[in-house]
């Protein structure tokens, strides 16, 4: 089962709700091409990815290489909150600090309000 999702805007605010599971780093890109895709059309600058109903499957080598991917397809006027199974929350860290390592404004969570919390911080519209 790949990775299915989808997108509902409000204002400036992507919201996405995703579920399946990463089935291979094509999986993964597929998905990430897409948020980006329905970002740049509605001209979004946040992004609040519900991504609970997804299993985390890629392994470590996998998840690095998503994580460059995204890294950068992603416009970095652009933040992005994503919510994860807590019992994929190691693998969620890593992939935060591969994006963040390469500048993309990006951080994982597993409590839906935290993330909306942090993705409204002022400073961003």
């Amino acid at each position: 089962m790949s990775i299915r999702y989808t997108t509902k805007i409000d204002g400036e605010t992507l919201f996405v709700t995703a579920s399946g599971s990463d089935e291979s780093i094509e999986d993964v890109e597929g998905y990430a091409l897409g948020v980006i895709e329905a970002c740049l059309r509605s001209g979004a600058t946040r992004v609040l990815c519900d991504e609970t109903g997804i299993e985390y499957r890629l392994g470590t080598v996998d998840t690095y290489e998503a994580g460059k991917f995204l890294a950068s397809h992603v416009p970095r006027a652009v933040r992005i909150a994503i919510v994860c199974n807590p019992a994929f929350v190691a693998d969620a860290r890593f992939f935060e600090n591969v994006v963040v390592n390469r500048g993309l404004i990006l951080r994982m969570f597993t409590d839906p309000e935290s993330a909306g919390r942090w993705l409204m911080e002022s400073g961003w519209h």
